[in-house]
């Protein structure tokens, strides 16, 4: 029987691609479902806001990743002045992971392990991470050995630390604004894009002052190049795998 990982925030499943081949069960939890031409989720997924989700449904899981929203984190970092001057963000999506884990460690009666994405503006609001990959910043349980960054493909993109396709990128706001990229044929013009997922996974940074989860309404070309932009490295997914695959799964195997 294979272990079993949660996914939450799921978007379009970089976690979930890389324990998949790394022999994992994995079911994804989002607040929408993201389908663009042959790009979509690659495990089981279920629509539902996370918030809503009690982690006693999860004793049963080997694992927890989660990759909340940043743009409220994102905003604030940003070099202006009507971002400097709102009020903290609300923690609320990035403490849900934390208290799922809770809960499913209290029903299960042991240890889950969770690894939770995000970006690094949001250790001003949440604590310093554990760890990071380029612009991918861990927290939870992050295993103390981990791989180092180098230049690979992953989702039809080509990365190293802050690069994407030649294009000079970061995820991490404040640092560099996203000006152009091209993904996949889709291109992003004069926006300030995070790379990170909204509720659902939406990421193009807008004012949360009045709602801290923007969206692109319509335009599902934005959504496609934010989503793919937000995927978890595959490398990183993998290794994350490996290391909490299940002792009894690899005797088994």
């Amino acid at each position: 029987m294979k272990p079993l990982a949660i996914d939450l925030f799921c978007g379009l499943g970089g976690w979930a691609e890389g324990l998949l081949a790394e022999g994992w069960d994995v079911i994804g939890f989002d607040i929408e479902q993201h389908v663009y031409g042959e790009h979509r989720y690659p495990a089981q997924l279920v629509v539902q806001d996370v918030r809503t989700l009690h982690g006693s449904q999860f004793k049963s899981a080997d694992l927890i990743v989660a990759s909340p929203p940043c743009q409220a984190y994102s905003y604030r970092a940003m070099p202006w002045k009507r971002a400097k001057a709102l009020p903290p963000p609300d923690n609320e999506l990035f403490d849900a992971c934390f208290r799922i884990q809770r809960e499913a460690c209290e029903a299960a009666g042991r240890h889950i392990p969770l690894v939770v994405e995000n970006v690094r503006g949001a250790q001003k609001w949440v604590g310093r991470a554990r760890w990071n990959f380029g612009s991918f910043y861990l927290w939870g349980d992050v295993p103390a050995l981990m791989p180092p960054i180098a230049k690979y493909k992953s989702s039809g993109m080509n990365w190293s630390n802050r690069e994407i396709r030649g294009q000079d990128f970061t995820r991490i706001a404040g640092s560099q604004s996203f000006q152009s990229a091209s993904v996949e044929g889709f291109h992003l013009k004069g926006d300030l894009v995070e790379g990170r997922k909204g509720i659902g996974g939406r990421s193009a940074i807008r004012n949360p002052q009045a709602d801290p989860r923007p969206s692109h309404g319509n335009n599902s070309t934005r959504k496609f190049a934010s989503a793919m932009i937000a995927k978890i490295p595959l490398p990183l997914a993998r290794h994350i795998g490996r290391v909490f695959r299940p002792a009894t799964f690899e005797a088994a195997a």
